[in-house]
């Protein structure tokens, strides 16, 4: 099945109908003779180096472990600095991970030096919203969200490994376009909050807010989905193992996403 990843549309090799590799060829019959000599030794031996490597699932658990690590560790040293400072930085974080997200995304870049950077920096923004958060509502909030996100990941990951949702090309445009109407939905009730007070009232903590961020919730739940099928067609398609870069990027963007609207609910049920 092609993906509708744009990730795949360029630059990745992929077999066509009938395409098949082969060791060597074998014993040719000739026309009233026998069969021409065939020298098995001088077939290419199936387990000679192909001088390419290609990426696999442990690269992409250990390229995806180290991009949440140093998230993690970001966040905390971010939380640890004395007073407000953590706090501070949540907007010029948040700013420059939009930015270097933006353009890892549009530029599909796949080296450990963005992706690492992006991570940093989305540590920093989620370690100074959590200090903010538990400042307001408690400390336990936090905890709370974190087993919550891992608790919505994993599960989502053995629905998706034991095949009880797959993931289709109708799916798929279901989801993406379910993130678009969730973010113009975001965007829509930013501005209208300029004007008036809560806006649509989709953010002010009431059942309609309740409401929204079980949406939000639910869209970011399946779109781990399309992550994780990302990663299998990319180990299809046979890629390059740097490509784990991209998706451990992926799948950051959609785990600090989906903490971070975790968090604003069980803010609500805090008011």
């Amino acid at each position: 099945m092609p993906s509708s990843n744009p990730a795949f549309s360029r630059g990745f090799p992929a077999a066509g109908p009938g395409q098949y590799a082969s060791w060597g060829q074998g014993p040719q019959q000739t026309y009233g003779g026998a069969p021409a000599q065939h020298d098995p030794y001088a077939a290419p031996s199936p387990y000679a180096a192909t001088g390419r490597a290609y990426m696999t699932m442990d690269d992409v658990v250990t390229k995806t472990g180290v991009t949440f690590l140093v998230t993690v560790l970001a966040a905390a040293l971010t939380w640890a600095l004395p007073g407000n400072t953590g706090i501070g930085l949540v907007f010029p974080a948040v700013i420059a991970a939009l930015v270097l997200g933006l353009v890892i995304s549009f530029k599909q870049i796949a080296n450990p030096a963005a992706t690492l950077s992006y991570a940093a920096l989305q540590g920093v923004a989620v370690g100074a919203l959590s200090e903010l958060y538990a400042n307001y509502f408690g400390g336990n909030i936090v905890m709370q969200a974190v087993i919550g996100t891992f608790g919505v990941f994993f599960g989502m990951l053995v629905v998706y490994k034991t095949g009880a949702i797959r993931v289709t090309p109708k799916l798929t445009r279901w989801v993406v376009g379910a993130m678009f109407g969730v973010l113009t939905l975001m965007l829509v009730n930013l501005v209208a909050s300029f004007f008036t007070p809560g806006g649509l009232g989709l953010r002010d903590g009431g059942a309609l807010a309740i409401v929204f961020s079980l949406v939000v919730i639910g869209v970011a739940a399946f779109s781990l989905l399309l992550d994780f099928d990302m990663a299998d067609e990319a180990i299809r398609r046979g890629v390059a193992p740097k490509f784990a870069w991209y998706i451990a990027f992926g799948l950051l963007v959609t785990v600090v996403w989906l903490y971070l609207e975790i968090l604003r609910l069980l803010s609500y049920f805090r008011e």
